[in-house]
């Protein structure tokens, strides 16, 4: 089996998807960014300078999916129906994590537009926290799960 993006001769190319059918698809990824136990209480709290932390990550990951196709080179622009982002604080790791869930009824997965979300939202929460801890570290960036087209349901666990 050759490679899907390369043609024959060695050519990049976006895959031609115009004969495969329309189906739902929805693909789940998550990620987590590891903060000290100061700056961890200061975006718990809300105190960070520069503002409301999960608030602009999660914003910030949803535009990421949104703009999936113009980061990525050979991705298709596609329609999303929906674009979910969820950070969760976690106390006993300082831990942030960032769970995004993409949805949209085509010819292709969406699995890369939740993978750029997560990964923008935790770039985010790096960003806005860097004058407190320059030593965050970003990580276990995976698809959790995904749904639909002909290679059906995929779960990272299985």
């Amino acid at each position: 089996m050759g490679f899907t993006h390369i043609d024959s001769e060695g050519n990049a190319r976006m895959v031609d998807v115009g004969e495969k059918a329309v189906t739902g698809r929805t693909a789940v990824a998550e990620g987590r960014i590891r903060l000290s136990e100061e700056c961890f209480r200061l975006v718990e709290a809300g105190r960070m300078k520069k503002g409301d932390v999960l608030g602009v990550a999660q914003i910030a990951g949803i535009m990421a999916a949104k703009k999936n196709a113009e980061l990525i080179p050979l991705c298709h622009t596609l329609l999303l129906t929906s674009v979910r982002l969820e950070l969760k604080l976690l106390a006993d790791t300082c831990e942030v994590r960032a769970v995004c869930t993409v949805k949209c009824d085509g010819k292709t997965g969406v699995e890369m537009e939740a993978l750029t979300g997560v990964s923008v939202a935790l770039l985010t929460v790096y960003d806005m926290c860097k004058a407190v801890d320059r030593r965050m570290v970003i990580g276990d960036i995976h698809l959790v799960e995904k749904h639909g087209g002909k290679s059906g349901d995929f779960y990272f666990g299985e």
